[in-house]
């Protein structure tokens, strides 16, 4: 994608758009908690009911995943934001319309998954698709994907 596509990513949503992924970093140790959502973005998920897909049953609030690193990581957070963002990069990578996004909120209940459902939300910030692929790279340097 483009430098000009990528800014036309921030403008439709109207949020700092965050290319690198020391910069999610860097907004999680300012803000404290923050979480993650790839969806179609903040005004489509104000105005839409969160479901569990498998159940049809609705959501108290929106499914995330965690930016903010355990009390217990003792790795670079670094390492932890690039596992969590590509925890779910394949819902992005599948669907164009989608797009990665930070946010915080008060956490509502857990989801099927057991992940933080989030109410109350505020969104920080969108992700560029660079940002998502450097996390892939940091992904499989650090880790071993797949191995049990």
């Amino acid at each position: 994608m483009s430098a000009g596509t990528e800014e036309l990513v921030a403008e439709v949503h109207g949020l700092p758009l965050l290319r690198r992924l020391d910069e999610v970093v860097e907004l999680q140790q300012a803000v404290g908690q923050v979480y993650l959502r790839f969806s179609r973005g903040p005004e489509s998920d104000a105005s839409e009911v969160s479901r569990d897909k498998e159940s049809g049953c609705v959501l108290p609030g929106l499914s995330t995943n965690p930016v903010t690193p355990e009390p217990w990581w003792h790795r670079e957070p670094r390492e932890w934001a690039a596992r969590q963002l590509c925890q779910y990069a394949h819902l992005w990578e599948r669907d164009s319309d989608r797009c990665g996004w930070l946010l915080t909120g008060v956490i509502v209940g857990r989801g099927p998954d057991s992940e933080p459902l989030l109410g109350e939300t505020t969104p920080l910030a969108v992700l560029a698709p660079s940002c998502l692929r450097e996390a892939q790279r940091v992904y499989t340097e650090a880790f071993s994907p797949g191995r049990v």
